[in-house]
């Protein structure tokens, strides 16, 4: 019995004579019939008690008949009622009102059943339904709608989704259960654009996300309602508006389906409004830059003249109107003024539609520029450096207090600081606050500090070398001032190999940096290679900023090493490089510009390296050549996934290329180490896919393994490498990479052929571990075949320690 049905009841029950409408009851002075008491009948589960106070009635008051209206309300809101009657009655002398209900069971569990398609939190998120509540209809209903409306946003709009009930034992508990078919995924068969004049219909659907399916397998044409949505209210108006249809707009969209095949056809209707021309143009406002600056930016320059109302002469309306490039050319004018401290400089780019005396549609463009006061830097506060002191992180900036401010120049100096490397990534970017009327800023860096130094121990295993073991420890922010200090042993029965350096990037708190690094080696190899080398020395580099550039410096260094060779065999490259006591003196000059950003995985910039350097001759010891190193490395960011949010850390992908080379001129003599090998990872010129030194000046050697050479050929006077990629930077610590490399030594600089080279490819992972720089590499060796036929293409697994390509 329905609501309705239950108050006629009560008006039939409580008869004609006793019913007084409320309106006639205020009229007459009567108050409605007041009841000696209430009865509830047909409650099992809630107390009588409990429907009377739900009712809102009251024994001995008046009741009238839009009290009992409001008391069947509230009764059915309670959500414990599936049926409400109230009835008039008599007992003795007393007058009763009773309240008959029928309880609603209670939800013992509700289940989904059928989800395969969808994630099932998502679904079960749908339902309102909860377990020990009275059961409610309308709730369920609405959760089953709920459900259906979820299945239709993701595509599959053959979906049916169904609610039924299981009774308990005794007819008081109910199990709820939807259960859901799923269907198919619509798949988008074809996309028909209404109301396009200009455009056709399948360059419109090409600026579109949804897409029809097609033959190729990844052009499934699945419908994605965000997509579509995305589509109707962004990319096809912004793509509309770069073709000068300003008015343009989206009228609606119908998706009819086929129930049966679950294919669409989705039909878009468009306004595309009239195609505008470029009008007149002209700047207004401005005082620190000239107009003929300013229209350098405007870019619609080639086929338009300048000055506002035609002053220029040339015919108006030669373009069509692009509000994607006069919204560039307008971000680039406030870029201009944000970078020489008009930061609060207001750049209106305002759009004027009219008609032309021909009667072309076209528009009018204006900057209207607010210069107002150039922002002066007040102070730089740095806070969060609890280890590291102030003065490293100030060296990094390239904007000091009193200097206007300039947001290239802030964001270099974000950059900058990133680069030092002693703190977490992403680093937040630097606020800057005003602080007085004139403009005046206080900048301030926040950073956190993170672990800089590790010690790396443990056992180690070398072809030719035997069992060792090794114990290091680097420290590259040394008293929280910057400085880098490394120690490194290396130990075992037939290896000592002890390393030492120290680096000062500002010595004496100036711009010039100085390095002292001394070794001392004694290696045995076991494999008749090179028998025993004793080696000792150090190098002196002093560095300093070139032309005042921060990016740009140039190092002097000094080695003087001494080196003993020896050996009991007769090996041809043992004997080569016999010499009981070798000096090598080394004079060399080198000039580095590096730009790159996001160390110690780069996501942009470029990092350059040049040297020369004369061994022997005139600096006496042993020798006399000369030798030349290049190295390039460039980075270009691709895309980005996240980051939004400024403390977030977002992944990158990057496009990078490194290009290498080395020369040398001159008589080496006993100095094979300054010759150049090729292969592997560790040693030499890497080249992944291949073998430590298997890559000689005689082509491929495919009995090189391990760190053994196998001939005096093996190493070369030229080399050249170079290797692209494209890279993903999961987090400062984390980066995968896929890459070319390709590769070849010379044995002089006479016989450089670039024409000529090795090639491998692969996979690779990077990482800074608490040992240090880790990576792992996978790559395939193209040309691993010497000039006889021996060996094989093919795989080869590469572990990198303590250094990244």
């Amino acid at each position: 019995m329905n609501k309705a049905t239950s108050a006629l009841i009560v008006i039939l029950a409580l008869g004609l004579s006793s019913f007084i409408a409320p309106d006639d009851a205020a009229a007459q002075g009567v108050s409605g019939v007041a009841f000696d008491s209430i009865i509830v009948g047909g409650n099992n589960r809630v107390p009588a008690q409990r429907v009377i106070a739900l009712s809102g009635l009251v024994p001995g008051q008046g009741t009238t008949f839009l009290d009992v209206q409001k008391s069947i309300a509230a009764l059915y809101a309670s959500g414990q009622f599936s049926n409400v009657e109230i009835m008039q009655g008599t007992m003795g002398a007393q007058e009763v009102l009773r309240i008959e209900v029928v309880e609603n069971p209670l939800v013992t569990s509700w289940t989904v059943e059928g989800v395969e398609k969808l994630s099932e939190r998502s679904v079960r998120g749908k339902v309102g339904v909860n377990s020990g509540r009275p059961f409610d209809p309308n709730v369920a209903e609405g959760s089953r709608l709920g459900i259906d409306t979820l299945y239709k946003n993701e595509g599959y709009y053959t979906a049916n989704v169904s609610m039924r009930t299981e009774p308990g034992d005794s007819g008081a508990t109910v199990r709820v259960i939807f259960g859901v078919e799923e269907g198919t995924k619509v798949a988008i068969s074809r996309i028909i654009i209404e109301g396009n004049e200009q455009i056709p219909d399948a360059e419109v659907v090409s600026h579109m996300r949804t897409g029809a399916e097609g033959f190729l397998w990844f052009k499934k044409g699945e419908f994605d309602d965000e997509k579509l949505a995305e589509d109707l209210r962004e990319n096809l108006p912004s793509f509309y508006s770069t073709r000068g249809f300003v008015d343009f707009r989206t009228v609606s969209d119908t998706l009819i389906v086929n129930p049966e095949t679950g294919k669409g056809t989705l039909i878009i209707t468009v306004e595309e409004g009239p195609q505008y021309k470029v009008g007149d143009f002209e700047v207004i406002g401005n005082r620190q830059y000239t107009t003929d600056i300013l229209e350098r930016y405007y870019p619609f320059s080639e086929d338009q003249a300048t000055g506002f109302l035609g002053l220029g002469g040339a015919q108006e309306g030669a373009r069509n109107f692009d509000a994607a490039a006069w919204g560039e050319a307008t971000t680039a004018v406030s870029t201009l003024y944000s970078n020489t401290g008009y930061i609060y400089a207001r750049i209106d780019p305002q759009v004027s539609p009219r008609i032309s005396e021909d009667g072309t549609p076209v528009v009018d463009l204006r900057w209207q520029i607010t210069e107002n006061s150039p922002a002066i830097i007040n102070r730089i506060n740095i806070t969060g450096n609890n280890v590291t002191h102030e003065s490293v992180i100030r060296r990094a900036l390239v904007m000091l207090p009193g200097d206007v401010f300039r947001q290239d120049a802030l964001l270099r100096s974000y950059q900058n600081v990133s680069n030092v490397g002693f703190f977490e990534q992403p680093l937040a970017f630097p606020d800057f606050e005003q602080i007085n009327q004139q403009g005046d800023v206080d900048i301030t860096f926040r950073v956190t500090e993170r672990n800089t130094g590790n010690i790396n121990f443990g056992a180690s295993v070398g072809q030719g070398t035997g069992i060792g073991g090794f114990i290091g420890l680097q420290q590259p922010n040394l008293f929280g001032r910057g400085k880098n200090a490394s120690f490194q042993w290396q130990f075992g029965r037939n290896i000592s190999d002890f390393n030492v350096s120290y680096t000062d990037p500002s010595l004496r708190g100036g711009l010039m940096s100085g390095t002292l690094s001394l070794h001392n080696t004694r290696t045995r190899f076991t494999i008749a290679d090179l028998g025993t080398i004793r080696t000792r020395g150090g190098t002196l580099q002093i560095g300093f900023p070139l032309f005042g550039s921060r990016s740009t410096r140039m190092f002097t260094s000094y080695t003087l090493e001494e080196s003993k060779f020896g050996t009991d065999s007769g090996d041809a490259l043992s004997n080569a490089f016999v010499c009981a006591n070798c000096v090598l003196s080394s004079l060399s000059v080198s000039a580095v510009r590096d730009t790159r950003i996001g160390l110690p995985f780069a996501t942009g910039g470029a990092l350059n390296r040049f040297e020369i350097a004369q061994v022997g001759g005139p600096l006496k010891g042993s020798g006399n050549f000369r030798r030349a190193t290049f190295e390039g490395r460039w980075y270009a960011p691709l895309a980005q996934l996240g980051g939004e949010d400024p403390t977030s850390n977002p992944l990158q992908f990057v496009l990078g290329y490194t290009a290498k080379a080395g020369f040398i001129w001159g008589d080496a003599g006993p100095h094979f180490r300054q010759l150049f090998s090729m292969g592997g990872t560790q040693f030499g010129i890497p080249l992944r896919g291949y073998s430590e030194f298997s890559i000689t000046p005689q082509g491929f050697d495919p009995f090189a393994s391990g760190n053994r050479a196998n001939t005096v050929d093996a190493f070369g006077g030229t080399y050249f490498a170079m290797t692209g990629e494209i890279g993903m930077r999961v987090s400062q610590s984390i980066y995968f990479s896929t890459y070319m490399d390709a590769g070849n030594v010379w044995s002089k600089p006479g016989e450089f052929n670039p024409t000529r080279l090795f090639r491998g490819a692969g996979v690779g992972l990077s990482m800074l571990s608490p040992l240090g720089p880790i990576g792992l590499d996978y790559a395939y060796g193209f040309d691993r075949i010497d000039v006889n036929g021996n060996g094989d293409p093919g795989w080869k697994f590469h572990f990198r320690l303590g250094q990244f390509f």
